[in-house]
């Protein structure tokens, strides 16, 4: 699964693609707890790329906000796929990360100054 990254005023962005399931879900957390290290602000999600998240996904993800919490770093999903929203839905995942509908409402929630950086999506 490759998980692009960008790095935007004090946010950094993580663009997984494919299916975050048990196959991959290690690699998923890793990176995403590398991302909550580097930010300062926020990171957020764009998942406009993700076509399934599985349990294991749901728990990376966990992790990561828990790790985000403990360094004053917010977490966000963005831009999902209506299968993956459902997803969030069903398992009440979206009470437990913040989900917008683009990677632009986030930043403009948690990070106003990285809409001004270049390659705000």
């Amino acid at each position: 699964m490759p998980i692009n990254q960008k790095q935007l005023a004090n946010s950094v962005i993580l663009l997984p693609q494919g299916r975050i399931d048990l196959s991959n879900a290690d690699l998923f957390r890793d990176a995403l707890l590398e991302a909550v290290a580097a930010a300062k602000a926020a990171v957020v999600l764009d998942f406009s790329g993700v076509d399934y998240v599985s349990s294991a996904g749901l728990r990376s993800l966990m992790i990561a906000s828990k790790a985000g919490t403990a360094r004053g770093v917010a977490l966000s999903v963005a831009a999902m796929q209506p299968i993956v929203k459902e997803i969030f839905t069903i398992s009440r995942f979206h009470l437990v990360l913040p989900c917008c509908e683009s990677v632009r409402e986030a930043l403009a929630k948690l990070d106003p100054p990285a809409l001004a950086s270049e390659g705000a999506a």
